[in-house]
């Protein structure tokens, strides 16, 4: 994991984002936010398991097919598998030390 620090996420709502292996933070600041990076290291997890590659064609299908049901960019978001696992998980430190291989799947609807 390589954490980065990238002005231009100052102009979005993004306060992190997980692109393997990089994690790209909009501010230095954010790294001291345990909850956050716990967030996004658990999206490292979720894409070594599925080879990098087909964690993120899954993730944008997933999203796509989301956004049509739901008619709403937010909410199909928020409804993805790996950030339904990663918001629910976050605040719990210890989290990846206990996660079960492919726990993802437990967040589809």
């Amino acid at each position: 994991m390589i954490v980065l620090y990238l002005s231009f996420l100052k102009k979005t709502k993004i306060n992190g984002i997980t692109l393997f292996p990089f994690i790209i933070l909009r501010d230095k600041k954010l790294r001291a936010n345990k909850v956050l990076m716990n967030h996004e290291k658990i999206h490292i997890h979720q894409q070594l398991e599925l080879l990098v590659i087909f964690f993120y064609i899954w993730y944008v299908l997933e999203y796509y097919y989301l956004f049509f049901k739901l008619k709403d960019k937010n909410l199909a978001y928020r409804n993805i598998c790996f950030e339904r696992e990663a918001y629910s998980k976050e605040n719990e430190l210890n989290y990846l030390e206990k996660r079960k291989f492919w726990n993802f799947l437990k967040y589809r609807k």
